[in-house]
């Protein structure tokens, strides 16, 4: 029984972790002004045929705060990628000179920010509900395990644990959403 409680303690954390990954990454996607390599994340590329992540046909750097620089491994590369930026529905408007191509990062309104900040809001959300349900999965299945004979004890030093796991990881969630508003709302 101690094993089934510890094998549903681990799965309730790496479940919690994944949100918090998930959340990380989507909020490396927003543009808080200041340009970011991860801006480009997801986009894909026309690469002979097969569509393939932009990150495998060029390095992508920050030159300076409000520039993207795409470096393709290939010359003949530069038409597709421009194409995929402005595919992508970024907002971004790529720029070459032949052997690489650059992304200007305009600076964000106040009205525009304000937008990022409620879009990265509902991130969070998203991520707590995670969280949550997470929490509402494990304390299920140790109400099962009771019935099966779980010690009542046991059974609630458990709930005290996912409680206090729900409560870092929601805890890191909103560390992860100040910074970024904080980040946004910078001029």
């Amino acid at each position: 029984m101690e094993d089934d409680v510890q094998i549903l303690l681990e799965s309730a954390e790496e479940n919690m972790q994944k949100a918090i990954d998930h959340l990380d990454r989507e909020l490396g996607k927003v543009r808080a002004g200041k340009a970011n390599p991860k801006m480009l994340d997801g986009i894909m590329v026309d690469y002979y045929g097969s569509m393939t992540p932009l990150q495998q046909v060029a390095s992508i750097n920050t030159p300076d705060p409000r520039t993207i620089a795409v470096q393709p491994w290939e010359r003949g590369m530069i038409g597709p990628i421009e194409k995929a930026i402005m595919n992508a529905n970024l907002g971004l408007n790529p720029d070459n000179n032949g052997e690489l191509v650059r992304i200007n990062i305009p600076p964000l309104t106040e009205e525009r920010r304000q937008g990022l900040v409620k879009q990265v809001k509902k991130e969070g959300e998203e991520a707590r509900i995670s969280i949550r349900n997470g929490r509402r999965d494990v304390m299920n299945d140790l109400k099962k395990l009771k019935k099966d004979g779980l010690p009542e004890d046991m059974e609630k030093d458990a709930e005290e644990q996912v409680q206090k796991l729900t409560d870092n990881f929601t805890k890191r969630v909103d560390e992860l959403l100040e910074k970024k508003e904080k980040d946004i709302m910078t001029v």
